[in-house]
């Protein structure tokens, strides 16, 4: 299932490299999955209205019922992955 939404997010987005996808819970009944994109891409994995983001819940629903799993859960990250051109909060120490 973590395949299946790296797949999705990755052929959504403008930087497919910049995509993080991992498990946050997988147990016997219960799967959750976090997405983590970068900013300009979050639109795009949610969609307008969300409807991304219900497709992608709606996919994972069907592989969990063919697992036999009855709770699935998709968590798109608010804090997104800042990109590589915003400055960081490290300060070089001084000589």
């Amino acid at each position: 299932m973590q395949g299946l939404i790296e797949f999705l997010a990755r052929n959504l987005v403008d930087q497919p490299d910049a995509v993080e996808v991992r498990e946050i819970r997988n147990d016997r009944f219960a799967t959750v999955i976090g997405l983590r994109v970068q900013q300009h891409d979050l639109g795009k994995v949610i969609g307008r209205q969300g409807r991304v983001a219900k497709a992608m819940r709606t996919l994972m629903r069907t592989s969990a019922t063919l697992q036999r799993k009855r709770h699935v859960g998709l968590e798109i990250d608010e804090n997104p992955l800042s990109t590589a051109s915003e400055p960081t909060s490290e300060s070089e120490p001084e000589e």
